[in-house]
């Protein structure tokens, strides 16, 4: 990708210390600012560029890179690095699209095409990681906006930030769409050797049609499941998030196992999946998408998203129960999306049960967490990688969250067996 014509606005201060910015093509007309962006500190100047028509990428200088992910999340990290916000895959689906509202923008057309760049992210980052409090807990990027979306090509932030992160021994994952992630693949396998690094890679549709809607600036299935090989082929233990499954469009026996038929023969050992999750923001944006493309389910997507983010938990486990013979025919380890009404109940549980905690104490605040998702059955062996990452990765679980429970089915990480379920699940 070349970055053929850029524009400045008409406020740039001045960066600071080793972090100059190149100069704007003489010939370039200002870009376009977004409402409210003038008010960023921080920001240096909003470029465009011919090979991103209709984007505008706002530079700014980070005062941090380190994310602290509040005690009462579900996720099981506790720390992330987010050197993009917006995202130009453009998912309709996206959950963090209510985002970009923080800045004045609007979670549909700017979260796409209003992209703002940290792009001191590297040196910021190896400055927190120096300081003497520093724990080296788990650090997971791609959380919230992609990583390797394609602006990735002409940043380069990712280079600086792995470097940073095993010259600091930081354990670190990575979770993207982007197959720019193979250009960085040399790099990671050396941080590898320094620290635990666990790759994952989302996919999430398998139909080259349905694809290109739902996710318009995303590379291609076929090219995620090669990336997924060539890391597999330097070591990695890759995940593939099959998520988010979506009602009626991509969660039918045959298309599910056609998905876990492609990730396996593409070397992946482990897969996440989980159910459409609507947070507002995405909401509204997806069942417009819904509205247009595919009327005759908007119905039932209103239904099921009307007093909830989450699907239903009787659709949940029909997921569940579809998954699980797929899984163990494909010899795939598993886990659900840990992103669910009842992980968040408990994570506040927790949350509040560690403010009184005493430090050092088993769940008290500095215990590490890491990996995604709570394992729900095996079909591989467990054992290291060349990279020393093992079984299904940092913090990955032997059962629930929420615990085992009874009359659970044999092997299958503590899930209950379910009940026959009634026909309409949505």
């Amino acid at each position: 990708m070349r970055w053929t014509t850029e524009a400045a606005t008409s406020r740039t201060p001045e960066p600071a210390s080793g972090a100059d910015a190149a100069e704007p093509s003489p010939a370039s007309a200002p870009a376009e600012a977004a409402p409210g962006l003038f008010s960023l500190r921080g920001l240096l100047r909003s470029v465009r560029t011919p090979e991103f028509a209709g984007m505008t990428f706002h530079e700014v200088l980070a005062k941090s890179a380190l994310n602290k992910v509040p005690p009462a999340s579900s996720m099981p990290f506790r720390w992330t690095v987010n050197p993009y916000r917006g995202c130009s895959h453009a998912c309709v689906y996206c959950f963090a699209r209510s985002t970009h509202t923080y800045l004045d923008m609007d979670a549909g057309r700017d979260f796409d095409r209003q992209v703002v760049v940290k792009v001191n992210a590297a040196e910021v980052l190896a400055a927190e990681l120096a300081r003497p409090r520093w724990s080296r807990e788990h650090v997971a990027l791609g959380t919230n906006t992609d990583p390797y979306q394609r602006a990735e090509g002409h940043y380069r932030l990712m280079p600086g930030i792995i470097t940073a992160l095993a010259e600091s021994g930081t354990p670190f994952s990575v979770l993207t769409k982007g197959t720019l992630l193979r250009r960085d693949l040399p790099l990671l396998a050396q941080a590898a050797e320094q620290v635990e690094v666990d790759l994952a890679m989302s996919i999430a549709v398998f139909d080259d049609k349905l694809q290109q809607a739902v996710e318009p600036g995303t590379p291609r299935t076929a090219a995620r499941l090669a990336t997924v090989r060539a890391a597999a082929d330097l070591g990695f233990r890759v995940t593939v998030f099959l998520m988010p499954v979506m009602p009626k469009l991509t969660d039918s026996r045959a298309q599910l196992d056609e998905a876990l038929r492609s990730i396996r023969e593409a070397g992946a050992a482990r897969v996440v999946y989980g159910a459409l999750h609507l947070r507002p923001g995405a909401r509204e944006w997806f069942l417009a998408w819904i509205d247009r493309e595919h009327p005759e389910l908007s119905s039932r997507y209103q239904r099921m998203y009307a007093g909830s983010s989450y699907a239903s938990a009787r659709y949940r486990e029909w997921l569940d129960e579809r998954m699980r013979p797929l899984l163990r025919k494909h010899g795939l380890s598993a886990s659900a999306d840990e992103d669910t009404p009842e992980a968040r109940r408990f994570a506040r549980l927790r949350a509040q049960r560690e403010k009184t905690a005493a430090p050092g104490a088993p769940g008290a605040p500095g215990g590490r967490r890491g990996g995604y998702g709570r394992k729900i059955g095996a079909g591989e062996e467990a054992g290291g990688s060349a990279h020393g990452a093992s079984g299904g990765g940092p913090g990955d679980t032997t059962g629930s969250a929420l615990g085992r429970t009874s009359g659970s089915t044999p092997g299958l990480g503590g899930i209950p067996a379910l009940e026959p379920l009634v026909p309409t699940l949505f």
